[in-house]
Formats: structure tokens, C-alpha cells, sequence
């Protein structure tokens, strides 16, 4: 028996010429892609960078549709405060008593009636910025401008964040006469 193995097969008939073929093939790719993965290195290596460069796209897409919504969602925010301050504005508050108020670093001056000013004074009623301008809105409406844009309103009097409780405890001890009207 000095033939190999498959011609030793092939003469006890178990083996045809047709499955030889195919075995021949399958032993010549096995033998190419072995010779192949030494190359494979350089192409895992491109598949691992394009694979990166996919996913970096995937984030700053995620990134780039959240600040999109974001944007949407201010300004629709930005939209329904204006629609609040429209609908909610008092009108004809217009009088002789000079109401001050303090916008910003700027004193500001509206001229109300006495009995707006009175509901100023006790904070029933409160200011706020509308088209380079104010308003007057009641409290309903304050809660609901509140909820979504602070910066709107116009702060309080008694929301001066510039004096420490140390301080707010020594001027308690003087009192201010009721009948000073600025």
C-alpha cells in the first residue's frame, strides 16, 4: 500500500472523485485563511477604528437630537409663559401713587392706584418683564409663570439675598416706622 490514504479510499470505492474535489478545495481554504491571519490583524484592526468612528457618530448624534429638544422645550416653555403673561396682565392699573421696585441693578417706577399699590405692598399682586416692559399679575398666575421661568418676575422686596441672617438679626432690633412711604 504505497498510495496515499485518499487513493486507498478511492480504490475501496467509499470515496468518489466528486467528494475528493471537495475535499481538496476545503484543504486549500483551510490553508489560505490560515496563511490569511497574519493579515487579519491589519483588517480587525481598520474593522475596530471604523467601528469606533461609528459609535463616536452614534454619540454626537445622541448629543447633537438632546440639544435639539432642549432648545424645543425652551422655547415652548418660553412661549407658554408669554401666552400666561397676556392672558393673566392686569390692565388699567395706571394711577397717581409711584410704585418702586428694583429691576436688576436699576430702580424702576410704575404709577398705580392706591388700591394696586396696597396689593403690591402686601404682595397679592406681582411684577414682571413682558416685552421690554410690566405687568401686573395676580398670585394664580404668578404660581403658574413660577413653575416654568423664575427669571420673568421681578423679585420681591424681601427676597434680598445680600444680607447674611447675622445682619437680619441686628437690624430685627430697630424698627421702621409703618407710615414711611417711599
Amino acid at each position: 500500500m504505497a498510495g496515499s490514504l485518499f487513493d486507498q479510499l478511492k480504490k475501496s470505492g467509499l470515496v468518489d472523485d466528486k467528494k475528493a474535489k471537495q475535499i481538496k478545495k476545503q484543504k486549500y481554504q483551510q490553508a489560505k485563511q490560515k496563511k490569511g491571519k497574519k493579515g487579519t490583524s491589519a483588517v480587525s484592526e481598520a474593522a475596530q477604528l471604523a467601528e469606533k468612528a461609528a459609535l463616536q457618530k452614534q454619540e454626537r448624534d445622541r448629543q447633537l437630537n438632546l440639544e435639539r429638544q432642549q432648545a424645543q422645550e425652551k422655547k415652548a416653555n418660553e412661549a407658554a409663559v408669554q401666552q400666561i403673561l397676556e392672558a393673566n396682565r392686569l390692565k388699567g392699573y395706571e394711577g397717581e401713587v409711584a410704585y418702586n421696585f428694583v429691576d436688576g441693578s436699576a430702580v424702576k417706577t410704575l404709577n398705580v392706584s392706591s388700591k394696586i399699590h396696597k396689593q403690591l405692598v402686601s404682595e397679592t399682586l406681582r411684577v414682571a418683564r413682558f416685552k421690554g416692559g410690566y405687568v401686573l399679575l395676580p398670585l394664580e398666575a404668578v404660581e403658574k409663570v413660577q413653575q416654568r421661568d423664575v427669571e420673568v418676575l421681578i423679585p420681591l422686596s424681601g427676597e434680598d439675598s445680600g444680607v447674611s441672617e447675622a445682619d437680619k438679626d441686628y437690624y430685627a432690633q430697630f424698627e421702621v416706622p409703618d407710615d414711611l412711604i417711599w
